[in-house]
């Protein structure tokens, strides 16, 4: 099994990538300065922003759909591992930006951070960018290294969080585009996304894992949750969580016709393990109680 190698903090990091640490919080990495690495398995306790070129093959994307070659954002939490595969050792291009939760503590970001859903994203589901997007990027990243040669003052910890804010801000807007340009590949996964839960429904799966999730549905189209969210809510308006309810409540007004069945029993066909439970769901719905519905249908 390979060995999985743990970066705490960026003097960790730095000193595996054999580059100065100006900022034991912070720092912005030039890769074709730091030293090389083969294959490994990397366990992040901070953030990181990687900007790779996408010919240096150290890290495998599994997306086949690349419109925009010029260069891959891959985003990284704490606590997140990462793969860095290659058949022998590259010199990496790129740059590479890390910064610790304590340092956004307190200031805007921090309040913000998970908003920028993008950092749970999948290695596959990268941000591809164009030689445009990537030159902000790039402007974003010497601004935060400017600050981080300066003298610490107690202006530096917000002019570099209020960098960091604007370059992720900048990332929200390139994710959006990208989510446009690849729109023909976004339908295909509605379709699966749709055919997933009808056959979901149509199995006895409801009765013996309840109701779907948003994670089930991600799984089975080898998304993260996130990114899969995020899509849909791009392409219809509508959350993930929410076409789950409308195909459920759809399906509910089918059942419901069936006047063999009480409303118990078509609560637990649908997954639901308390009848009230469906009862509130679908008045709040659809306007009707169940057995207000039947009787006007």
């Amino acid at each position: 099994m390979e060995e999985i190698l743990k970066l705490d903090n960026i003097s960790q990091y730095n000193t595996h990538r054999g580059v100065e640490t100006l900022h034991p919080l912070v720092s912005v990495v030039d890769m074709s300065k730091a030293t090389p690495t083969q294959s490994a398995r990397i366990h992040f306790g901070f953030y990181c922003v990687f900007l790779k070129e996408v010919q240096c093959g150290d890290l495998k994307y599994g997306c086949n759909y690349y419109d925009y070659q010029e260069g891959t954002l891959v985003f990284v939490a704490p606590g997140q591992t990462v793969g860095i595969t290659s058949k022998e050792i590259v010199q990496p291009k790129g740059w590479a930006l890390l910064f610790h939760p304590d340092l956004i503590r307190g200031t805007s970001l921090g309040h913000n951070i998970k908003d920028y859903s993008f950092f749970s994203y999948e290695v596959y589901e990268a941000l591809h960018l164009s030689e445009k997007e990537k030159q902000i990027v790039i402007d974003c990243l010497n601004k935060i290294d400017y600050e981080l040669g300066q003298s610490i003052d107690k202006h530096s910890k917000t002019l570099i969080a209020n960098n960091i804010e604007l370059l992720l801000n900048y990332c929200k807007r390139f994710y959006d585009r990208q989510f446009i340009t690849r729109s023909h590949v976004n339908m295909d996964i509605l379709v699966k996304f749709e055919r997933i839960l009808d056959d979901y429904f149509q199995s006895e799966k409801p009765q013996i894992f309840g109701l779907p999730t948003v994670k089930y549905c991600a799984d089975n189209i080898h998304l993260s949750p996130n990114y899969l969210g995020d899509l849909i809510k791009k392409e219809t308006g509508k959350s993930a969580q929410e076409h789950i309810q409308l195909k459920l409540m759809n399906i509910a007004k089918e059942k419901i016709f069936d006047t063999s069945k009480s409303f118990s029993e078509i609560a637990y066909e649908l997954g639901f393990k308390h009848p009230q439970h469906f009862s509130r769901m679908f008045k709040k719905s659809v306007g009707f109680s169940p057995n207000e519905y039947r009787l006007q249908n």
